[in-house]
């Protein structure tokens, strides 16, 4: 099934009190993200604490996936760096049915558009099966993809089917074709980027905003007065002003306290920090309660 246009969870993975990755509520967390009408999740993305997951983890809830209902709905990060071990889990998930990824370039290291080119040069060539949306977000990568590496890249592989643009300097220039699919990372640009012609969203927010930004994606589809994307950047604003991983996890946990350990050297807000935040979400009247939306 090829990518769909729409509004995307970078979703939360959910840790147990050992360390360990809990399967099960993971997978229940993205379902009720889909069935508050997100059109799908990124699964070991960076909010998802990809790179601090082991690949037996990752290969145990892939495993799980391979019957899910949703499964078609699923795209999935590697959190990983070496070529070799971005083949051998995209392999592992192929097998298991799962086709789709968000793939950035290896993380510290620095080189050039030409490096980047022959990483997923090489990769292509190992899966040449696989749906790819690249991952342009430099301040976790430390590379900058440009328009010009884009373009070769979705010329020369037919696998490059879009990009997440977290540096927020492509969504509203660059222009390859319509099927060509632009999702920026935030709620903060959703209306101005579907008015340019954007497929949507991926976003960390989309955790807790999934009802309301669809609602926003939908009016604008519908040719609809805009009445939910005030409310829904504001909230977006308001996590911000924190890591988002953390201030998400603190704000889950005020619901189900599954949702309180992070992986280290992740850690959850501070006092303050969490104050602050609860105190800007409680005066727009967003609460974290089973309708997360309210």
């Amino acid at each position: 099934m090829a990518i769909q246009k729409g509004i995307y969870a970078a979703s939360l993975t959910i840790i147990n009190e050992d360390l360990t990755v809990d399967i099960d509520s993971t997978i229940q967390h993205s379902e009720h993200i889909l069935q508050n009408g997100a059109a799908g999740c990124i699964l070991f993305g960076s909010t998802g604490q990809a790179q601090l997951i082991s690949i037996d983890e990752k290969k145990k809830l892939i495993e799980k996936l391979s019957d899910n209902k949703f499964k078609e709905r699923f795209i999935l990060g590697t959190g990983l760096n070496s070529l070799n071990e971005n083949v051998n889990l995209i392999n592992f998930a192929l097998k298991n049915g799962i086709d789709r990824f968000l793939l950035g370039v290896p993380a510290y290291y620095k080189f050039t558009n030409e490096g980047a080119y022959e990483f997923f040069a090489n990769l292509f060539n190992k899966v040449p099966e696989i749906q790819v949306i690249l991952y342009s977000f430099e301040k976790l990568f430390g590379y900058k993809f440009d328009v010009p590496i884009i373009e070769r890249l979705v010329k020369e592989f037919p696998q490059v089917k879009g990009v997440k643009d977290s540096d927020y300097d492509k969504f509203d220039t660059l222009k390859i074709d319509d099927d060509f699919l632009i999702f920026p990372g935030s709620e903060t640009k959703l209306l101005r980027g579907l008015e340019l012609g954007n497929a949507g969203i991926i976003s960390a927010t989309v955790n807790i905003t999934a009802s309301l930004a669809r609602k926003v994606y939908d009016d604008f589809r519908n040719k609809r007065k805009q009445t939910f994307n005030e409310r829904l950047c504001a909230i977006r604003k308001i996590f911000d002003k924190n890591n988002l991983i953390s201030g998400l996890h603190t704000f889950m946990s005020f619901e189900d306290k599954k949702y309180k350990t992070v992986l280290p050297p992740l850690s959850l807000l501070s006092k303050e920090q969490e104050k602050q935040m609860m105190d800007a979400l409680k005066a727009i009247n967003f609460y974290p309660e089973k309708n997360i939306a309210a």
